[in-house]
């Protein structure tokens, strides 16, 4: 993975814990060419729990954007099916984050 690097705002035992308990994760970053993607990590459970609730609640469901399944939200498996997409250029469709201050707090040079 050295093209790549998968970086968590919170990376402690406590939040991956949490991550895998509740089924997502918000706060996933990728690194592909010095740009910083956010991702949405979800396990199928989670995701059907949100669907559910906001066709009851709204009468609708809107896909995150970045949205990504994984079989368990634990940091291996999260960095796992990242190197498959990279594999799959999938981040070439994402847009790149622009906040300075993420840059700043995970120690990248902006291009």
């Amino acid at each position: 993975m050295d093209n790549i690097k998968v970086l968590f705002l919170d990376d402690t035992e406590l939040a991956e814990f949490e991550g895998n308990s509740k089924g997502y994760r918000n706060d996933v970053y990728i690194v592909v060419q010095n740009k910083l993607f956010n991702i949405k990590v979800y396990d199928i459970i989670r995701l059907q729990q949100d669907y559910e609730l906001e066709v009851e609640t709204y009468g609708y469901y809107s896909v995150e954007p970045n949205l990504v399944l994984v079989k368990d939200v634990t940091k291996e498996e999260i960095e796992f099916v990242v190197r498959k997409l990279y594999g799959q250029k999938y981040f070439e469709s994402l847009k790149p984050i622009d906040d300075k201050n993420l840059y700043e707090f995970f120690n990248l040079n902006i291009e």
